[in-house]
């Protein structure tokens, strides 16, 4: 089993990766394989809602997006991490998650989903709520911890003073990976769920 981690901080080993850190080595414990793909210092721009995709298969864009489009598809569990912006998540971050999310046509049903989230002080909750949607508009459980997956501290090393944070970390990936491999278990005995086809309602007609 593969989990996809996706650090949405411009800094490669800060608070974020301090908490992904702290997961990956329980990951390792469970058996479960990871990989960190650093996207918040790349350069990824906005999607243009030009729906290329829909006909080509990936984004028009061809960037990072592009590349984790396979991974995405082959991971059983996706993490999104973020640092705190103005009670919410790093705008590189989030356009990386629209066009992923929206240019990937395969079925994302089961998969697990996980959000982290750091900061100073406030804006985590609110953070912590945006990354989530992401997972539950397309048929994702989302793992859950002993309290909402945050970790503070600001300059880079202090998440490790966090020792409360860190917890919720282990115990995040902890969940998580119950949740992947009870899901895989379901998915062998019993497939995953009928689905009905779309029915799409719009206010204006």
């Amino acid at each position: 089993m593969k989990v996809l981690m996706l650090n949405g901080s411009p800094h490669a080993k800060g608070n974020t990766y301090t908490a992904l850190h702290e997961m990956e080595q329980v990951f390792e414990t469970e058996g479960i394989t990871t990989e960190i793909v650093q996207v918040g210092n790349k350069d990824i721009r906005g999607c243009i809602a030009c729906y290329s995709c829909m006909k080509n298969g990936q984004c028009t864009f061809d960037d990072i997006v592009n590349e984790l489009a396979p991974k995405f598809e082959a991971c059983d569990g996706l993490i999104a991490a973020s640092p705190v912006y103005y009670a919410s998540a790093n705008a590189t971050l989030i356009a990386c998650l629209d066009r992923l999310f929206y240019s990937t046509q395969f079925d994302k049903t089961m998969k697990v989903g996980a959000s982290v989230v750091t900061a100073r002080r406030g804006g985590l909750s609110a953070t912590f709520d945006e990354l989530n949607k992401y997972f539950t508009i397309c048929g994702m459980p989302v793992a859950s911890s002993q309290y909402w997956n945050s970790v503070h501290g600001r300059t880079p090393g202090e998440a490790s003073q966090d020792t409360e944070g860190l917890q919720t970390m282990r115990t995040l990936a902890r969940n998580m990976s119950f949740l992947m491999k009870s899901i895989a278990l379901g998915k062998e005995q019993y497939g995953l769920p009928e689905k009905e086809s779309v029915k799409r309602t719009n206010f204006i007609r």
